[in-house]
């Protein structure tokens, strides 16, 4: 789901103009940045929490030539699912990449039998 797949959906689901949702998805998305670039974590009960989480300086390979380089310090935003939304998405067993058609669970088909040979 892209972002204007996103729009579409909460002007759907909220009963609101396009443009509306747009504004109110973009206001959702500048709160939990400014949220987080202040130190802060965002719970969204039901959703998960955004937070951030700090990465040490490290030394690294550049894959092209093998030769180690510093990898600065840096802090990368992280979320965490709720509880309710990871038994949301694993309920039911719907999940559509695990699931095999009927037919692969079938048993095999008998190997075909070789045609007789012309003398």
């Amino acid at each position: 789901m892209n972002h204007a797949d996103l729009v579409a959906k909460v002007a759907s689901n909220a009963d609101l103009s396009k443009e509306s949702a747009s504004q109110a998805v973009e206001a959702v998305a500048k709160a939990i940045s400014e949220s987080l670039n202040a130190g802060e974590e965002v719970r969204y009960s039901g959703l998960g929490i955004f937070d951030i989480s700090a990465r040490a300086a490290r030394q690294g390979r550049n894959p092209q030539t093998g030769e180690a380089i510093a990898i600065a310090a840096s802090k990368v935003a992280r979320f965490r699912a709720a509880k309710s939304l990871k038994d949301t998405l694993n309920a039911g067993g719907d999940d559509k990449k695990a699931a095999k058609p009927a037919a692969a669970k079938a048993a095999p088909k008998a190997a075909a039998k070789p045609a007789p040979k012309k003398k």
